[in-house]
């Protein structure tokens, strides 16, 4: 886990110091640089895997030369099946002779997490490329005659200086989170998952490949019986485990809550290593999970540690948290996940996690009515009818009632555009507020893509989930863990994310994922054969965030700070006076929503002048 930089017909060596600085947190053990015909590589180190001198980077042979960033998990099995032998025990050096011998058709044999830059000076290309499910980042400014990319936004902004788009900043405040390839500067895109870009380094031509396409494997449903998708997914499961472990020279640890995810991952890992360290997160105002933790710390007897986690020091550290993404953030749940991953650092360097899982395997009761009813297509009679209930009905202000549940479906299926019942369905921010805009958001791709999506032969169950994975998942949620973790370098792996089981859950049917309204069926039958009964059917709780009170108590005077102060960025997009009569609670919504939706605000207000203000 690294960092990376680089260049093409751009000098940047009088950045060279700021580039190093600025990446240090995602690799403090090595920092190095190369320059090489007209491009510039730069490379900050996490030693993980091969800590002697012959896995650092730059790393070059014959003639190719690479940065990388992740873990190539299966690159000795690899080895073994093309016949590759090298002194050097580096995952990256693996990639460079597999390179040699099958081009970037080697992107299909990997199970790993990376983004890497691969300069192949004997034709003159630089492919730049990333992991399935996007876990790993990578940021690229492109112009004319140049290109700059970077593991991270803040850096890169500091090198190229570019303008901001306030298309993108309007989409921003409506979807709350960056959507796929956009960003919230001209010319600066994020490299999507499943891709890589080809560079012409003599031209600067280039062309984007897609090498992995979900969605193809929602469309091939698996014919097997429900004892043989078990044992299939257990031994997936099982690979990816033994994969991570086996794939770190460092010791590696695993997140362990009540749910059963983690509790799978753990269990799974516990007979892989001995003496497992494991964490599990007692969160201050949530619901404690750590006595359904432990039952399974004590079933596979494991280190365990049960980490307290206070929010004491919010305010203090709320901007700092907020500017290390780069980009505007009002993924409340960053907050816990910064203070998860500072904790976790004083005991381990890698770590397994759930991650995946619920995008995977349906485990939010939001996904229950898509099994049930086509919200996507739901009819002039039912999208009136549900229209006309819910106007009439209060607003919810329970975050976590039944009646909330309730009244969020109603309103989504009162909705016949497709953004609207995704955005309604996924995080309800503005859907209603449109005339709010001074600037309308456009939201061309995602809105492109939902229309592509509804038009696959799958179940609406599939495409909902499917959605998530391309614009939730990738965009919002990996990137969240990937900043909160490498801010402390902590490194974090994902068993649900392995090449085999991103293969294989999509051909699932509907029953392995919703079995009448319990989620994630097929998880809780595998369950069976590993956790305590009292886990399997718990529902999914997470981090459960206190953000009203935040927002009205620890945060609501820098937060008035930011969004009263003269000429905010917001002010330019959105109605300043809907914001005002947001602080003032002026406005009919619920105190969730009202708190979401200031929260976002406030994360652009803090990136526009911690980030792009500097």
């Amino acid at each position: 886990m690294c960092g990376i930089f680089g260049t093409l017909n751009f000098n940047s060596s009088q950045h060279d110091d700021e580039i190093f600085r600025e990446l240090f947190h995602r690799g403090p053990d090595e920092q190095h640089h190369i320059q090489q015909d007209n491009l510039q590589l730069y490379h900050t180190r996490l030693a993980i895997q091969e800590l002697t001198e012959l896995g650092q980077q730059p790393m070059r042979h014959n003639g190719l030369s690479i940065v990388f960033n992740g873990e190539i998990y299966n690159h000795q099995e690899i080895r073994v099946k093309y016949g590759l032998v090298d002194p050097s025990n580096s995952d990256t050096k693996t990639i460079l002779m597999l390179y040699e011998r099958i081009g970037m058709q080697m992107l299909t044999e990997f199970d790993g997490m990376f983004a890497f830059a691969l300069y192949d000076s004997n034709n003159k290309k630089l492919f730049l490329a990333r992991d399935r499910a996007g876990k790993k980042p990578l940021f690229i400014y492109k112009n004319e005659i140049q290109c700059v990319f970077s593991s991270e936004l803040n850096v890169l902004f500091k090198v190229v200086r570019p303008e901001i788009d306030y298309a993108s900043i309007a989409d921003y405040l409506y979807l709350g989170y960056h959507y796929r390839q956009s960003t919230p500067y001209h010319r600066v895109s994020e490299l999507e998952n499943g891709t890589y870009l080809e560079i012409d380094t003599r031209t600067n031509v280039s062309k984007k490949v897609t090498w992995f396409d979900i969605s193809s494997f929602y469309q091939n449903e698996h014919q097997l019986s429900n004892q043989e998708t078990i044992e299939q997914l257990d031994l997936n499961l099982q690979l990816a485990v033994k994969r991570r472990i086996d794939s770190s020279d460092l010791d590696v640890g695993s997140f362990l809550s009540g749910g059963i995810d983690s509790g799978l991952v753990t269990a799974i890992a516990a007979a892989h290593t001995h003496r497992l360290k494991t964490f599990t997160v007692r969160v201050e105002g949530s619901y404690d999970e750590s006595a359904l933790a432990e039952k399974v710390a004590m079933k596979y007897a494991t280190n365990h540690t049960v980490v307290d986690i206070s929010f004491t020091d919010l305010q203090k550290d709320i901007e700092k948290i907020l500017i290390n993404h780069g980009e505007p953030n009002c993924d409340n749940s960053a907050i816990p996940s910064y203070y998860v991953a500072k904790e976790a650092k004083k005991h381990i360097t890698v770590v397994l996690n759930g991650d995946g899982a619920d995008e995977l395997f349906a485990g939010y009761r939001r996904y229950v009515p898509f099994k049930h009813f086509d919200f996507f297509n739901s009819g002039k009679v039912s999208t009136t009818a549900a229209r006309m209930l819910a106007r009439v009905l209060p607003i919810a202000n329970e975050k976590q009632s039944n009646y909330n549940y309730l009244y969020r479906l109603l309103k989504m299926a009162s909705y016949t555009d497709l953004l609207k019942v995704y955005n309604s369905a996924s995080c309800d921010l503005l859907v209603g507020f449109e005339d709010q805009f001074l600037q309308k958001p456009l939201m061309k791709e995602i809105s492109n893509d939902l229309l592509l999506i509804n038009q696959l032969p799958i179940s609406p169950l599939k495409k909902i989930i499917l959605t998530d994975f391309q614009s939730m998942l990738f965009s919002r949620l990996l990137p969240k863990m990937d900043i909160a973790t490498m801010a402390h370098s902590l490194e974090g792996r994902s068993p649900f994310l392995s090449k085999e089981i991103l293969e294989f859950a999509p051909g699932l049917p509907d029953r392995c994922r919703i079995n009448k309204i319990t989620t994630k069926s097929i998880l809780r039958d595998l369950s069976l054969k590993y956790l305590p009964t009292e886990l399997i059917n718990q529902p999914k709780r997470g981090f459960e965030i206190p953000l009203k009170t935040w927002v009205n108590g620890e945060l609501k005077n820098i937060i008035s700070d930011y969004l009263l102060a003269p000429n905010p960025l917001y002010a330019n997009i959105i109605k300043k006076r809907f914001i005002e009569d947001l602080l003032e609670f002026k406005i009919q919504i619920s105190d969730e929503r009202r708190a979401k939706i200031l929260f976002c605000v406030f994360g652009l207000e803090v990136w526009f002048k911690g980030c792009y203000s500097k």
